[in-house]
């Protein structure tokens, strides 16, 4: 099914009625209290709804909630019928300045001049006192919401229209679900998702750092949370070597003319850092991609059909300047460190390279178990500006792609108009805890530029033809794939990954120089370990370990120390084991070196 499906299924759905008829409910319950408020628009979303108003003088907090609450309920008792009617522009507008509703009558206008009103008529709904401009639809009468299935959740501030120069709005969101038991399910979910909320963990255990005097949407990596980057970078290194990429290493700056001819410019500039000028003549740029490099590299000496494909890598920091309102953390930020690679390849190589990069994506996943993800293929928009015209090679890389992933037995939906506007990419759309979407990797098929950049082989027969290029990075940035790791573990790393893999804790003085050895021999084999040497007492060292989220907390009295062995508390797991020194050590090892997740249990 296509995305633009769901959504027109979703709509149609008893949930959607649900939630779209209480936020008329609500609306109307708030102008019980505040008569004169004008109202914006209140539309449903994945969650709930929400509904924006202008209070003017007399503004709504979350004390308001209770009062809002008792009277949405009066309404739902008195069973109002959804009725739907339909005015001319002049009928709207006289209706709504009767209320003194500006907003929408701007928006009635709109409507209207835009021609997305059915034949100049403009659509109403109606239920007791309350008439909104709406297309609809809504339950038959208020009646039918089940009990207990809302709740008001939050209050924030919107500019009418998305626009900053507009007037700011309040914005009451709820929550709404099918039944009583499917709400509190959620709300349950959102709690777990505070505790695990990436910004929140990062702060406690010390993995990154945000400072307005470096630059908001910069992040600083502290020891902790570069350990983690450092370790997923050297498992994509051995994996790369063993799927055939060279690495490469690109400048972070370049000169204009680059991204004029790849394209970027003029219609990436929004995204990008202001130019440098060199010499008063030359701009530079920070670069907000790396293909543009690769492809120089490939261009850098004459290529043959023999030594295709050439898969070119490279974990390269890029940087693009986000609006302030939308950096979050590390999932969206200014400076990143992207996993990025460009495969060139013949016409009839494509498919098997990205048949390989598929396979690739799917062993990463599998192994960082971010099994919650569904697959994207983004197409373009006939006649959009936006895409580059030549239709003919867009159908062909669109069939490619869809193709590969029929072959491979891959469950994707298609969205039109999300493409690359030099070919179709597959997006990897991971949810969160609380089920929210984001795209976490891509990859591109690719037939624009290497006609701008005059890429060539020399082809089996002696003639000069252009490759394709397939653009990848199944893991992302390290920022955004952290921020998902972050939450997906709740901050527990498993043991390759974790910034401390062992902590050692005396019970006892008499123990010390023992586990300081122990300490040694860890240290000597690479095991990052760490020994709690302060004189806090024994269960005070214990809840230290347990609050940094330390998979291997090793416990050593006298006991451990004549039997040459230790007592193992892992992360998660109610039992305590004994074990040799020699196989507890081995075990960390085998566990650092497989990479196996062994901190996971059903729980996490």
């Amino acid at each position: 099914m296509k995305a633009s499906e769901k959504t027109e299924e979703y709509k149609n759905s008893g949930l959607y009625k649900l939630r779209h008829s209480l936020a008329h409910i609500m609306a109307q319950a708030v102008l019980q209290i505040r008569p004169n408020a004008k109202l914006g628009f209140g539309p449903p979303v994945d969650n709930g709804f929400y509904y924006d108003f202008d209070f003017g003088q007399e503004p709504v907090s979350s004390d308001d909630f209770k009062e809002i609450e008792k009277n949405m309920k009066k309404i739902i008792k008195e069973k109002q019928a959804f009725q739907t009617f339909t005015k001319s522009l002049s009928e709207a507008e006289s209706m709504l300045d009767e209320t003194d509703q500006s907003y929408k009558i701007e928006y009635a206008k709109e409507l209207v001049e835009t021609g997305k009103a059915d034949n100049g008529q403009l659509n109403f709904y109606k239920n007791g006192p309350f008439v909104d401009m709406c297309e609809g639809p809504h339950l038959e009468d208020t009646g039918k919401v089940p009990k207990g299935s809302f709740k008001l959740d939050k209050i924030a501030g919107s500019y009418w229209r998305g626009d900053e120069k507009r007037t700011m709005l309040t914005r009451i969101y709820a929550l709404a679900f099918e039944n009583n038991q499917e709400l509190k399910d959620y709300i349950a979910k959102r709690e777990l998702a505070k505790q695990r909320e990436h910004r929140k963990l990062g702060s406690e255990l010390d993995l990154f750092y945000i400072d307005e005097e470096v630059g908001v949407g910069l992040p600083m990596w502290l020891p902790n949370g570069t350990v983690i980057r450092e370790e997923l970078e050297k498992w994509v290194h051995e994996v790369e070597f063993k799927h055939g990429f060279k690495r490469v290493s690109t400048p972070i700056i370049t000169r204009a003319s680059l991204y004029y001819r790849s394209g970027h410019l003029p219609y990436y500039k929004e995204s990008m850092y202001p130019p440098m000028k060199i010499d008063d003549k030359d701009e530079y740029y920070l670069r907000p991609m790396i293909c543009p490099h690769h492809h120089k590299i490939y261009d850098a000496m004459p290529r043959s059909y023999k030594d295709l494909p050439i898969r070119l890598a490279e974990y390269g920091d890029v940087f693009r300047y986000e609006k302030h309102g939308s950096l979050s953390g590390l999932l969206r930020v200014r400076a990143m460190c992207m996993n990025d690679a460009h495969i060139y390849c013949e016409p009839q190589q494509v498919e098997e390279e990205f048949t390989k990069v598929m396979e690739m994506y799917k062993f990463y996943y599998d192994k960082l178990r971010l099994g919650n993800f569904r697959v994207r293929l983004s197409l373009h928009e006939k006649d959009n500006s936006k895409f580059v015209n030549n239709e003919d090679e867009w159908l062909r890389s669109e069939n490619i792609v869809r193709d590969v992933l029929h072959k491979n037995n891959i469950d994707f939906e298609e969205e039109t108009g999300e493409a690359a506007f030099y070919g179709p990419k597959v997006d990897i759309q991971v949810k969160n805890v609380m089920g929210r979407e984001e795209t976490v990797s891509t990859c591109q098929l690719d037939f624009v530029m290497p006609e701008r950049f005059d890429l060539q082989y020399t082809a089996s027969d002696g003639t000069q033809k252009r490759p394709f290029i397939i653009h990848r990075a199944p893991l992302s940035t390290h920022e955004r794939m952290i921020s998902f790791l972050i939450e997906l573990y709740g901050g527990a790393f498993p043991t390759w990954l974790a910034p401390v893999q062992v902590l050692l804790v005396p019970v006892n003085e008499t123990v010390m120089e023992y586990v300081s050895r122990i300490k040694d021999q860890l240290f000597e084999k690479m095991i990052r370990v760490e020994m709690d040497d302060s004189g806090d007492k024994f269960n005070k060292k214990i809840r230290k370990g347990i609050v940094k989220k330390i998979p291997n907390i090793w416990i050593i009295g006298n006991n451990e120390m004549e039997q040459k062995s230790v007592t193992w508390r892992r992360y998660c797991v109610n039992e305590q084991t004994n074990s040799s020194l020699e196989e507890a050590i081995a075990t960390v090892v085998r566990w650092r070196d497989t990479r196996e997740m062994d901190n996971f249990t059903d729980d996490l």
